[in-house]
């Protein structure tokens, strides 16, 4: 099973990777009924198809581009679902003291109401709580997933110092700040405000009068929330809490990884938080090109690639120094 969990860890990825392209390319709905598109298991493209999709969702023409991107993220997805029905299966069918269920038993729970959250979303015309639940999501999934290989491997550090046994709950918390931090990134791109701020680093003009966080985090009433429904300030206020946000993060884990980096005499716990750093100075410099150089496809999507990849060394981390013989 073990095998099986790793390359659904790979999947995770992809599907997170899929999800902030098919999102970051406005495809989000395009396909405007699920689980199908226009009532196909694929793209429709002969040309009565189009015409019979067309006359069906007039409000919403086929472009073919953005429903291929949509549909490539649902066949991931279902993929990864269908893999973690098997790793619950197997967990039911070959149920030993020392292999976990729980935690086989959560992911499924958990890929069920992803799926329907990946529904709500299009039925809901991308309603921000929706968007940003379902990017939460998949990083849970993710998260759970990689610790489970963590639970089915023979991973241990062996001796720890009581120096360092003390700050697993620090390494906790600073798995809290940065799932805080993701779903404040998650809560700026689901209400476009990427680029509510253009200038670094501080925003533009008089920024600190526009300031809204009521509105800011709050849902307006609308038909469609593509391209956003908040005003421009409470977008701004959105951006500079993300902003803020991610000082909080950089300044926290920079000071996690220089403690456990000091006080540790394990070469593996070493070695993890010098991966942390490496990859946590990567995602601050995607978030600064981000606003720098006006959100290119390829830097935003990998702004979540590496989040990803952060959460994971930062649980690692976490579960090294809880789970330390």
């Amino acid at each position: 099973m073990r095998k099986l969990v790793g390359f659904s860890i790979i999947l995770a990825v992809v599907v997170i990777v899929l999800g902030a392209y098919t999102r970051l390319t406005d495809a989000g709905l395009g396909c405007p009924d699920w689980p199908g598109c226009y009532g196909h298991l694929t793209v429709p493209e002969a040309e009565h198809h189009v015409e019979a999709a067309n006359e069906a969702y007039p409000e919403r023409p086929v472009e073919a581009q953005k429903a291929w991107n949509e549909m490539i993220h649902r066949y991931f997805a279902g993929s990864l679902g269908l893999c973690i029905l098997a790793i619950a299966i197997i967990a039911l069918i070959k149920r030993e003291p020392d292999r976990p269920l729980k935690l086989p038993m959560l992911l499924l729970g958990l890929v069920i109401f992803q799926a329907l959250l990946g529904m709500w979303t299009v039925t809901l015309n991308l309603l921000p709580v929706v968007v940003m639940g379902h990017l939460l999501g998949g990083f849970s999934v993710l998260t759970c997933l990689f610790l489970l290989y963590l639970r089915l491997s023979a991973f241990r550090i062996g001796y720890v110092n009581e120096r360092v046994k003390r700050y697993a709950g620090f390494a906790a918390l600073g798995v809290v700040v940065l799932v805080t931090q993701i779903a404040l990134g998650g809560w700026t791109s689901a209400n476009y405000a990427a680029l509510a701020c253009t200038q670094f680093p501080v925003c533009e003009g008089d920024w600190m009068t526009n300031i809204d966080l009521n509105g800011a985090y709050s849902v307006p009433e609308a038909d469609n929330y593509e391209f956003g429904a908040h005003s421009y300030p409470e977008r701004m206020t959105m951006h500079i809490v993300h902003r803020f946000g991610a000082i909080v993060t950089l300044l926290y884990l920079s000071w996690l990884a220089f403690t456990l980096y000091r006080r540790s005499d394990s070469r593996v716990i070493r070695q993890a938080v010098t991966v942390m750093s490496l990859v946590l100075a990567l995602q601050v410099g995607l978030g600064v090109s981000n606003v720098v150089f006006s959100l290119p496809l390829s830097v935003a999507v990998l702004h979540n690639a590496i989040a990803a990849c952060l959460l994971m060394v930062l649980v690692m981390i976490t579960y090294t120094l809880y789970r330390k013989v």
